[in-house]
């Protein structure tokens, strides 16, 4: 069962534990396979892996695909002009990719940059396609060291062999739903207060807990405005303590 939860108030690592306790309270002997998905975001990956070694948790990582496509494409387009070649380009390396070739991918891409004239800052950098000028790092680059520094999460063949989601489409359309949806709507204004209590009860309907949190929250109105009100002084004085 999928649960969503979001917040605007707590910072990353605090969300990022929350969910480890969500994975630990549904699974608290680690029975089942654990997968996170990231989309390379450092912070975040920080945030997971120091969460996992403190809790003595295996966690699979595996990296939003999608994001790997995009950076793949701002990388053809950099080596030769948009058209049938640069997609046959990008469809050949996302599929060594997903062979489990990405260490692959990125050395020909620093080779074809370098024999091309690309990569580095200064000079002119207009051969083959829509290079950048200027100091810009070539993307072709840019993608090989994306590539480079996240390879312990490009083991796609593994995942697909084993049916894990190799990408976030799923959590990204939840994302627009919980929050987009509702807090980005035209003439809004949002405090961060309100916009927190507005995600917790759009996540609580959407999880289907609302019922349940409804009788749970009138259980402590009716404790705190009238229990704590009419029971003699002592007692009262004990219940608010």
């Amino acid at each position: 069962m999928a649960r969503l939860t979001a917040s605007v108030t707590a910072e990353l690592p605090d969300v990022v534990a929350a969910g480890f306790d969500e994975a630990c309270r549904r699974d608290p002997h680690q029975l089942r396979t654990w997968v996170v998905l990231v989309d390379g975001n450092h912070a975040q990956l920080t945030a997971i892996t120091a969460q996992a070694r403190h809790r003595g948790l295996r966690v699979h990582i595996v990296l939003d695909f999608i994001h790997v496509l995009e950076y793949l494409w701002k990388a053809a387009r950099s080596l030769q002009p948009a058209g049938p070649a640069t997609e046959r380009w990008v469809a050949e390396q996302a599929t060594k990719i997903l062979h489990g070739h990405a260490t692959q991918v990125a050395t020909d891409l620093r080779h074809t940059t370098t024999t091309t004239g690309g990569g580095g800052g200064g000079g002119d950098k207009t051969t083959g396609g829509n290079r950048t000028t200027g100091g810009d790092k070539d993307p072709a680059l840019v993608c090989a060291d994306y590539l480079t520094n996240n390879r312990p999460y490009l083991n796609y063949h593994h995942a697909l062999h084993a049916g894990w989601p190799i990408a976030t489409g799923v959590i990204e359309g939840a994302c627009r739903h919980l929050i987009k949806d509702r807090m980005d709507i035209t003439g809004a204004r949002w405090g961060l207060a309100t916009a927190e209590a507005i995600l917790k009860l759009r996540a609580l309907t959407t999880n289907n807990d609302f019922d349940d949190y409804w009788e749970y929250h009138q259980q402590q109105q009716h404790q705190r405005i009238h229990q704590t009100r009419y029971l003699p002084p002592h007692q009262a004085l004990n219940l608010a303590a």
